[in-house]
């Protein structure tokens, strides 16, 4: 255990989102146990939007490295993008911190985490590309096969904080409350039963026929009269206009209409969502939605959604979980049925209804 009253602390969590999302919960015990101190938040820019405004966080860093890599050869806005990055830099280490904290283990983290001014720097076992050697003292063991968010408030443990109160939720604006309203003001006044489908991945492994989508989409609607809306990235909206087109009562497209606050605002006025294993399902659980989680080569003990009222639907097969981004048959996911997600959905529906009725007369 790691006794110490800092009063300036940087977290380097890059990304990804549902990564984020899951050291929420170490920053408000953070914050709680350390009220003086000034907590940064070192982010890239894709993962950026959940942490604007955070109440805990006194100022956030935005590394746009994957810009800078995809623009560095690129001659023109040349001059611009190096003194973008010497900008980043000053504003990296004009402040000398008692405490830096590794979460994300990485070359990519260990290099920023090398560069800032701090009297100690941290993080856990099992950093990969030499990111330990970036640190200032040996890494404190985790265990890998603990939930990703267990795991980052073993940092909590170590540096000897009370973590029992913590919510984990992405605080929103009334801006972005009132965006998502006119976005479904219209679907929220024909029922309140909006069911939302999240069904895109960036792993191909991960993913789950379309038109399989398609027919639960229209069994929600036929059967137990919800509206389905469908969420996703801008670059999703295209297939998923392609899912939704042989339905006769179109569900609500919003992918790439919504940032992410407003998507987390979004699933907590959804009674579900059904999800593949990627960063909206993280997003949903951080706010209380419900989820009916869809896995395969991924291992949900690890990251799947965190909290109760989730339905994790996988095959147990010899091989799952793989880990593996590419596969010829992709049975893990193929063995999923239809009938089997509705069910799961159903069943969701029916667990809110008791909880919001339970005298029904």
């Amino acid at each position: 255990m790691l006794k110490m009253n800092p009063k300036n602390i940087l977290i380097v969590k890059l990304s990804a989102i549902g990564d984020v999302v899951h050291s929420l919960p170490l920053l408000e015990v953070l914050h709680d146990h350390f009220p003086e101190a000034q907590i940064d938040w070192l982010v890239e820019e894709e993962a950026g939007d959940i942490l604007r405004d955070h109440p805990a966080i006194a100022r956030l860093i935005i590394s746009r490295r994957k810009s800078w890599q995809k623009e560095f050869f690129k001659f023109k806005g040349l001059i611009g993008r190096f003194r973008e990055i010497r900008d980043f830099l000053r504003r990296l280490r004009e402040r000398k911190y008692d405490l830096v904290i590794d979460l994300q283990g990485l070359l990519k983290s260990g290099i920023w985490v090398g560069l800032a001014r701090a009297q100690r720097k941290i993080g856990f076992t099992g950093g990969r590309e030499g990111s330990r050697f970036f640190l200032t003292e040996p890494p404190f063991s985790v265990d890998y096969d603990q939930h990703a968010l267990e795991r980052y408030l073993k940092t909590a443990d170590f540096l000897g904080c009370n973590r029992k109160a913590w919510k984990g939720e992405i605080p929103v604006s009334p801006e972005d409350q009132r965006a998502v309203q006119i976005l479904v003001e219209e679907w929220k006044e024909k029922t309140p039963n909006l069911v939302a489908i999240n069904p895109m991945a960036k792993w191909s492994t991960k993913c789950w026929a379309p038109d399989r989508f398609a027919q639960l989409a229209d069994r929600i609607r036929k059967e137990l009269h919800g509206r389905v809306l469908f969420t996703g990235s801008a670059a999703d909206r295209p297939l998923i206009e392609n899912i939704i087109a042989p339905l006769k009562e179109k569900p609500l497209n919003l992918a790439g209409r919504t940032n992410l606050k407003q998507l987390a605002y979004l699933y907590s006025q959804c009674r579900l969502l059904v999800s593949t294993d990627t960063g909206s399902m993280h997003i949903a659980a951080a706010m209380n939605c419900p989820i009916v989680a869809l896995f395969g080569p991924t291992a949900p003990r690890r990251t799947g959604p965190y909290g109760k009222d989730h339905i994790i639907l996988r095959d147990e097969l010899a091989c799952s979980p793989c880990f593996k981004k590419n596969c010829s048959h992709r049975s893990c996911m193929q063995n999923i049925s239809v009938d089997r997600v509705f069910e799961a959905v159903k069943k969701l529906m029916e667990n809110r209804n008791t909880r919001n009725n339970p005298n029904p007369t």
